[in-house]
């Protein structure tokens, strides 16, 4: 793995990080503060302003499109915008805590995806590094766990259909060489397209209000309008990290980024901060830290077996990593990355 390869990497992990908590902070004012709770059509718009500025910059050649499979990526886009669907609806019909599950339970579903279809391992260090992380977001974010039938498919759903669409854009953008800039300009009008038209029914079946009937003051256009300037930077951040590590590590950024919220939250909007949030989230981070040391150590060894001839490798080494050759070949750079 080249100098500049690791860099690339830290630089799309650190605007992830950056602009998720921008957001989150950004949307925290528009919808609580003034009121504007109309999520799902936010992140149409959001989309839609990102394929028009990914349309002026290749426009202007800051990068090349390349051509898609339409039904690849129609599917594709689709899959995407009904999960974040689906995320919206799983949060209205169910406690906080219950969605908190949710998006505690991606991380165990994807490794169990890969594991099953695209036949990648993850060693015992790994995974005992993901459980300290999710008992340590569980603790810091998860309050109550009220259970209902229809929650509970919604939650379901939007876990399939999420874990699936994270898998797909690290596979599409290995076995078809494209780019996360490429992939997403040709997705993001699809993505877009389902959330404008499903958008504003969810919102108001969630809500009862109309997106179409809310009073637009100039605050809330100026936060309307700085949202989807930072989505731009969030959604090719997020198709950045995970073509270049894996699902799993950008739904491990994805609660680093809950810990930073909830910190962020504690000291600049005041919220309720309490003793158990605290140890939480330093048991967070402590299984954060041990995944990333498993991960960087691993990848080191996998790359030092890919230099040596296979007669130089151990036997019990050299079937393995013979049999997994093409599935490595495609999720390389950590694996497969991606997380909300």
């Amino acid at each position: 793995m080249s100098a500049g390869f690791q860099l690339g990497v830290i630089g799309s992990l650190a605007l992830s990080v950056a602009s998720s908590v921008a957001i989150v902070i950004c949307n925290k004012a528009l919808i609580s503060t003034l009121g504007f709770p109309f999520a799902t059509t936010l992140t149409s718009w959001h989309l839609m302003v990102t394929f028009c500025t990914l349309h002026v910059a290749q426009r202007l050649h800051f990068f090349e499109p390349k051509a898609i499979d339409g039904q690849t990526v129609i599917l594709f886009g689709l899959l995407n915008g009904t999960s974040i669907g689906l995320l919206n609806l799983s949060l209205g019909f169910n406690s906080i805590g219950f969605y908190q599950m949710t998006k505690l339970a991606i991380i165990p579903f994807t490794v169990l995806l890969e594991t099953i279809f695209l036949k990648k391992r993850f060693s015992e260090s790994i995974k005992l590094s993901l459980l300290v992380l999710l008992l340590g977001v569980g603790i810091a974010s998860v309050t109550d766990l009220k259970l209902n039938l229809l929650g509970s498919i919604l939650s379901g759903l939007a876990i399939a259909t999420t874990c699936v669409g994270q898998i797909l854009t690290n596979t599409i953008q290995k076995r078809l060489k494209v780019s996360s800039t490429q992939l997403l300009y040709q997705s993001a009008p699809y993505q877009a397209a389902i959330l404008f038209a499903t958008g504003p029914f969810v919102d108001q079946f969630l809500t009862n209000r109309s997106v179409f009937a809310h009073k637009y003051s100039a605050p809330v256009l100026g936060f309307i309008v700085l949202s989807c300037l930072i989505a731009v930077s969030v959604n090719f951040s997020t198709f950045l990290v995970i073509g270049t590590t894996s699902p799993v590590t950008y739904q491990v950024l994805g609660h680093l980024k809950t810990c930073l919220v909830l910190s962020f939250g504690y000291t600049l909007l005041h919220d309720p901060f309490t003793l158990r949030n605290i140890l939480g989230i330093l048991i967070a981070i402590f299984g954060m830290a041990l995944y990333s040391y498993f991960s960087v150590r691993e990848s080191k060894k996998k790359s030092t077996n890919d230099a040596l001839p296979v007669s130089q490798m151990p036997d019990k080494e050299a079937e393995p990593l013979l049999a997994t050759k093409d599935s490595n070949d495609t999720k390389k750079a950590n694996g497969l990355s991606h997380d909300c």
